[in-house]
């Protein structure tokens, strides 16, 4: 594989709208089109050569250099098309059975707005917000760095802040509109999200959106900036809302959880939950979400630790904007734009899915 190689089959996935290329030794590429893989049966199998050069040509010196020793790298590249047009790629590069392989997402180049996602349209109301924690949660490939992205960019075409990104590594490139964008990138521009998140707080930020909330010290600075009147936007990846309430709990040291708790409750907005489903027509899929937004009811289960309970409220929540995963599936299949078949593979509950659709 040569450069030229590398660039059209990268250009290819881009034409078939794929969301992500495979490389690795021993098969064939493949690309992953509307949720499904597919062997890129025009291309040879892989050597172990062909990895090395795609290692050379996709990483510099220092990158190199970082994964050859830690034997995982994540990275983000732009390619450069014809026309003066560019592609952006997230990349993550690892090895198995001693050889490279290499998983490449495809980054939308246009940031898709909240109504081009058909996102809820509290979503919007989320990004008017002056404070708190916003989380959007779903599966790998389930479009939330696309989701974040849409609000981002919201924010930046109708109010004047300032915001900062803290992103492993840099998805969407911001141009600041009528906001100020800073994005920093884990490994370059700071050495992890943790750091990066205290020291955001002490560089005048209204918004500051984490890519993840990785691990302790992440999730508690989150928290504090919350808290400190910042709105956070950030993912998470579990299932929905409780879910998430309770991995943020969790984290914590026992004699920790009741404050936390207090804390979470007081400065939570939102939970968004997606997944990706096939459309009944055509190529292409979409968002099937579960929104919770916190009302007293949500901070008293959080508080209390009863998030058992959140489920309940969210199915009541309707004419507050809340719904439930299987309540909007069910509204996609009435819509006709997705089967049942395939909304019941999705389903978080099918019984009450079944009891939506009548």
């Amino acid at each position: 594989m040569n450069e030229v190689v590398l660039k059209n089959l990268l250009i290819e996935g881009i034409n078939k709208s794929a969301s992500d290329i495979h490389l690795g030794v021993g098969t064939k590429p493949a690309m992953r089109i509307d949720g499904t893989l597919a062997w890129c049966d025009d291309y040879e199998v892989l050597s172990k050569e062909d990895m090395k050069l795609a290692v050379s040509m996709l990483l510099n010196k220092k990158q190199q250099e970082i994964y050859y020793l830690e034997r995982e790298l994540d990275f983000g590249f732009t390619l450069d098309l014809n026309e003066g047009k560019t592609q952006r790629f997230r990349g993550n590069l690892f090895f198995e059975k001693n050889n490279s392989a290499l998983a490449l997402r495809i980054i939308l180049s246009n940031i898709r707005t909240i109504e081009n996602l058909s996102l809820p349209k509290e979503i919007t109301e989320i990004t008017q917000k002056n404070r708190g924690l916003f989380i959007v949660t779903g599966p790998t490939g389930s479009g939330k760095s696309t989701t974040l992205a849409a609000m981002v960019q919201k924010i930046n075409t109708t109010r004047a802040l300032h915001i900062i990104t803290i992103e492993d590594p840099i998805e969407y490139l911001y141009s600041s509109t009528k906001s100020l964008i800073h994005q920093r990138e884990i490994g370059r521009d700071t050495n992890s999200f943790s750091e990066a998140v205290v020291s955001a707080m002490r560089e005048d930020p209204d918004v500051i959106m984490i890519g993840e909330l990785r691990d302790f010290k992440t999730i508690s600075a989150a928290i504090t900036a919350a808290e400190t009147g910042h709105l956070v936007l950030t993912t998470l990846h579990t299932q929905d809302a409780s879910q998430s309430i309770d991995r943020i709990i969790d984290v914590f040291p026992p004699h920790q959880q009741q404050q936390i708790r207090v804390q979470l409750a007081s400065t939570l907005l939102g939970v968004l939950s997606q997944q990706l489903i096939p459309l009944a027509i055509g190529s292409g899929r979409i968002a099937a979400t579960e929104l919770l937004l916190a009302n007293s009811a949500v901070r008293n289960h959080i508080r209390e630790a009863k998030t058992s309970q959140i489920k309940n409220t969210i199915q009541t929540g309707l004419s507050l904007g809340m719904h439930t995963m299987d309540q909007d599936l069910a509204r996609i299949i009435k819509e006709g734009l997705i089967t049942k078949e395939e909304a019941f593979k999705y389903s978080y509950d099918i019984q009450e899915l079944k009891r939506n659709l009548h």
